[in-house]
């Protein structure tokens, strides 16, 4: 344990509903935790049973149910961005502001020294009064925020923002490179749909972060540095940076199944590919997925939900497929350790679509990194990756989004030829990195966090 009066720092955080911000503020509580801090987490009750297992201290760390209300348009029951369809999530928004004197409740009654929160923007107007201080906690990565989430992008207040609008990044914006481009702004648009009561997605987020002491981000300045700084210059405020906050390492260890099953190649020549908990891809481009596989010639292993309309992946396969993959090749349609996988000295190439943890832990593993991005974080995510950093290649796209089997087999063959230039340039780059982005370097991150966090607001 850190400081010896570190227990009498208690922090209270509220992230919003949804597991995608709730696991990594309790992998943040872990890391305070460890330094001896006591953390109050406030969540609803669903939330508390999924995540109590993640809870590595519960000496220090104690949630504190808050009662989600109903409201007119939401679900029966929904507790969680989980229970609730996509366009259903405003009105979780309203559900989450109607809590608010549940939140001054508790502040009144645990008096912490730090508010820890993300997208309840009233949050300072309760802490300020009485003197506690305000941090606004971002899970996303800063290109994420910096492209669209500043008051430089002057979003419009009485009409949806247009595609035309988005097309060029607002001004002063720091990269040429981490950008979204045509058909891909689409996935900003939302930032104009109602979010709450009479409030847009960027007015709240926007509003969250103009009101707190302190903003912080989950990522390295090593990274991200110049998005940060720009973050930090829209808003005339500290930006504190926490690191990926990733969770421990698992003392576990990879499923017999897999390991016996990676055991019989040779070391790094095994393609993974696992796109996340979320991803479900449509039947046709499931099957040009896994027939780019075939057609790279190298042993793999895919980790993919069954694509829509199957609830199993073999009933998905193109015909013949399995045959013609056997002994070299399996696919799986459900949760695998992702770490450990990417940890087996058979594993050489990692096929992503780049969502944050996995970003993370593709930069932190030995493997050659093929991007596949489909949302618009992962898309910016990628461009930092292939772009920026040139660590990974990004696959090519047809005009409609299309992943051909062609383009995603030559761009695995590109990197797992050591040999071709594309194979060696993101290797050595992905090594250089590797070396600057150390545990000790993300544990560093943790003591700045609590140094910047202690210090008085100015």
């Amino acid at each position: 344990m850190a400081e010896t009066d570190s227990s009498e720092f208690r922090i209270l955080m509220f992230p919003w509903f949804a597991f995608g911000h709730m696991t990594p503020y309790l992998h943040l509580a872990n890391k305070l935790a460890q330094k001896g801090y006591r953390i109050t987490f406030a969540t609803p009750q669903k939330a508390i049973n999924r995540l109590r297992h993640l809870n590595l201290f519960p000496d220090f760390i104690s949630f504190h149910v808050i009662t989600v209300p109903s409201v007119t348009g939401l679900p029966p029951g929904a507790e969680t961005a989980s229970d609730v369809p996509i366009f259903l999530t405003h009105f979780l928004a309203i559900a989450l502001d109607l809590t608010r004197d549940q939140l001054e409740s508790l502040v009144t009654s645990i008096k912490p020294k730090f508010i820890i929160y993300d997208a309840a923007y009233w949050i300072p107007e309760v802490a300020k009064p009485l003197g506690i201080k305000t941090i606004n906690f971002n899970v996303v990565s800063a290109a994420s925020i910096a492209i669209v989430l500043v008051p430089a992008r002057n979003v419009p207040k009485d009409r949806p923002i247009t595609m035309e609008e988005l097309a060029t990044p607002p001004p002063g914006y720091p990269s040429t490179s981490v950008v979204l481009r045509g058909t891909e702004l689409e996935t900003l648009l939302f930032v104009t749909n109602p979010f709450g009561e009479e409030m847009t997605f960027y007015e709240r987020i926007t509003l969250s972060m103009k009101n707190c002491d302190v903003i912080s981000i989950r990522t390295c300045y090593e990274v991200e540095g110049k998005l940060c700084d720009y973050i930090s210059s829209q808003y005339q405020k500290q930006v504190l940076l926490t690191g990926p906050v990733l969770p421990e390492d698992s003392k576990s260890s990879l499923d017999e199944r897999w390991s016996n099953w990676l055991a019989g190649f040779e070391p790094g020549s095994v393609v993974f590919c696992a796109f996340g908990s979320q991803l479900i891809l449509e039947m046709a481009q499931f099957r040009e997925l896994v027939l780019a596989f075939e057609l790279t010639g190298l042993p793999f292993f895919i980790a993919l939900k069954p694509p829509l309309g199957a609830e199993k992946v073999e009933e998905a396969l193109p015909e013949g497929f399995e045959e013609r993959v056997k002994g070299r090749g399996v696919v799986y349609g459900a949760w695998v350790q992702q770490p450990l996988v990417l940890a087996h000295p058979s594993v050489g190439c990692f096929v992503s679509h780049c969502g944050f943890g996995s970003m993370w832990e593709s930069l932190l593993s030995d493997c050659q990194i093929v991007l596949v991005p489909h949302l618009g974080d992962q898309i910016l995510n990628t461009r930092l990756l292939a772009d920026e950093m040139k660590v990974a290649v990004e696959v090519k796209k047809e005009e409609n989004g299309w992943i051909s089997k062609e383009n995603l087999s030559e761009a695995i063959k590109s990197v797992m030829d050591k040999e071709s230039e594309v194979g060696k340039l993101v290797m050595e780059n992905h090594k250089k990195w590797r070396e600057v982005i150390n545990p000790n370097l993300m544990n560093g991150y943790i003591d700045k966090f609590l140094q910047g966090m202690r210090q008085p607001v100015s």
